[in-house]
């Protein structure tokens, strides 16, 4: 690596952490379900960040790059959705990241196809994932990203729903759209706060 390359990243290394964690379920059984939003996100975010997450490290896969000065975390948890806190309570523990740089980003039902909500902090509602988490962690307070996928049709199974894939075409591009909208709203809170993404994406 040139040096200058070497300087570079050493002065990244020396910033904050930042930590982006998606949620999803590993296996090809799972890919491209509503439940695997967050999955769809950091790979987006990772191909835009020329990183892939194919590193094996705190029960996920990861990508370690730089952004903003800072150093960027991506991770995709590999112990299933209802165990993630697992992979997040390492991932604070390894890289001595404090909560509130930790960003997670998840499917929604309460909310409709495609629409971002970004809060700082709260509870887990009826996700398992985030349930599990808050279980892992000393707080609620880090950031989270929701992804709508639509509530859940009349006579379906929760699980069922949350485990199937977008049917409709027009599901499909409100979801590209979507998955790509989440991704800037996560940039965004790597390089201006919480508290602009908020204002720049919330509603979108």
């Amino acid at each position: 690596m040139p040096l200058r390359e070497n300087v570079f990243w050493r002065y990244a290394m020396e910033k904050e952490t930042c930590l982006i964690v998606g949620l999803g379920n590993p296996g090809l059984q799972y890919a491209h379900t509503r439940h695997n939003v967050g999955f769809e996100v950091t790979d987006v975010l990772a191909r835009r960040l020329g990183v892939s997450l194919t590193r094996k490290k705190c029960s996920g896969l990861l990508a370690e790059t730089a952004l903003e000065g800072r150093r960027l975390v991506i991770c995709q948890p590999q112990t299933y959705m209802n165990l993630s806190g697992q992979c997040v309570a390492e991932l604070l523990q390894w890289y001595k990241c404090p909560l509130e740089n930790l960003l997670v980003i998840y499917d929604d039902i309460d909310l409709p196809l495609g629409r971002l909500r970004m809060r700082k902090a709260g509870s887990a509602g009826t996700h398992n994932g985030m349930r599990s988490i808050l279980a892992n962690t000393p707080g609620q307070g880090f950031p989270r990203i929701r992804v709508g996928v639509g509530a859940k049709p009349e006579g379906w199974d929760l699980a069922d729903w949350v485990l199937s894939r977008y049917q409709l075409r027009e599901e499909q591009d409100a979801m590209t759209q979507a998955f790509a909208l989440a991704a800037d709203c996560a940039e965004d809170w790597v390089k201006n706060g919480a508290e602009h993404a908020m204002q720049s994406y919330n509603g979108k």
